[in-house]
């Protein structure tokens, strides 16, 4: 088992299944070293599992969460694309949307959830520039959106 595995299994987490896309693109594409995860969202078993404005119909801690499971998918992309997530040198760049209810300004700790589980797994090869952004919809209704970027190692035998 991959070690990045291994310390997911360590936080009670598993790598889900590579989420199918919604519509007519791939989870993940590379580009030199980089790889560009499509948006990712909170999905499990094939259904969005937090749906709603995050401030109104859900709570900061649940969009914290979201964007923690949002984070694991766009991981199972990834691994989907390059075969191990030990592969990856480091997380270049995350990109969180937040579904917001009407004055919620907290995208931020929301993306957190995201941040902290990459630095958790990754410590500072999961450091990562970063945006925050709230939005006033999302595809399906969905609490979160991530994309991310990440360089990988050349594949070597």
């Amino acid at each position: 088992m991959d070690t990045v595995e291994k310390r997911l299994k360590e936080l009670g987490l598993e790598l889900p299944p590579v989420p199918k896309p919604m519509a007519k693109y791939v989870p993940a594409k590379m580009a030199g070293d980089l790889v560009f995860t499509a948006g990712q969202g909170p999905m499990r078993d094939g259904k969005p599992l937090y749906v709603g404005k995050v401030g109104s119909d859900i709570t900061e801690q649940q969009g914290y969460d979201c964007a923690r499971l949002c984070a694991l998918n766009c991981l199972a992309a990834v691994k989907g694309l390059v075969g191990s997530l030990d592969r990856i040198e480091e997380v270049v760049q995350v990109r969180g949307f937040v579904n917001c209810g009407a004055g919620f300004d907290r995208q931020p700790e929301v993306v957190n959830g995201a941040s902290d589980l990459l630095v958790e797994l990754f410590g500072d090869r999961g450091r990562h520039a970063r945006s925050a952004v709230g939005t006033c919809s999302l595809p399906r209704n969905i609490a979160v959106e991530l994309e991310m970027v990440v360089r990988v190692r050349a594949d070597r035998p």
